[in-house]
């Protein structure tokens, strides 16, 4: 599983990111909380992914 987290929600509609990052991974994934859980191992697709739609690679961390 690939939980993604640390997302300003004020800004940041987590559930249309995790619509578009299960549709670019073919994974299936939810919301919870203030995470995205996605269904898999997708780490490094999802870093290149959120980089391409403008986030800081300097802000990703990968565990």
């Amino acid at each position: 599983m690939t939980i993604l987290e640390g997302f300003d929600t004020s800004v940041i509609d987590l559930k249309e990111l995790a619509k578009k990052l299960k549709d670019m991974c073919a994974c299936g994934g939810t919301v919870k909380g203030n995470t995205i859980e996605l269904q898999g191992d997708h780490r490094k697709k999802v870093v290149d992914i959120l980089v391409n739609m403008g986030f800081s690679r300097d802000s990703i961390e990968v565990r």
